[in-house]
């Protein structure tokens, strides 16, 4: 007797599956990312344009408090995905 996959389990390799391509933007190469990597790396780029123009508004380089969202999900990187990391944000 066969049973269905556990929908944990399926979640689970789901999550876990590298669906999504996202390329350097200077040299373009690129690399595959799970679902979850490829919203932390988007939000990145989103923030830092963000903080980006609030500094300009600002006059000043580095005030914008979304530089610390901008680290954290390089930060992200570092830590769980090094190949990644080194590929789109070194």
């Amino acid at each position: 007797m066969t049973t269905a996959p556990n929908k944990e389990i399926i979640d689970h390799i789901k999550s876990k599956a590298k669906t999504e391509e996202r390329m350097n933007r200077m040299n373009g190469e690129s690399i595959m990312l799970t679902k979850e990597e490829s919203i932390i790396h988007d939000r990145l780029f989103i923030n830092e344009l963000a903080a980006t123009l609030e500094d300009k508004a600002a006059g000043v380089d580095g005030t914008s408090k979304l530089w610390d969202k901008v680290r954290k999900d390089i930060n992200y990187f570092r830590q769980h995905n090094a190949e990644a990391y080194m590929v789109l944000l070194d």
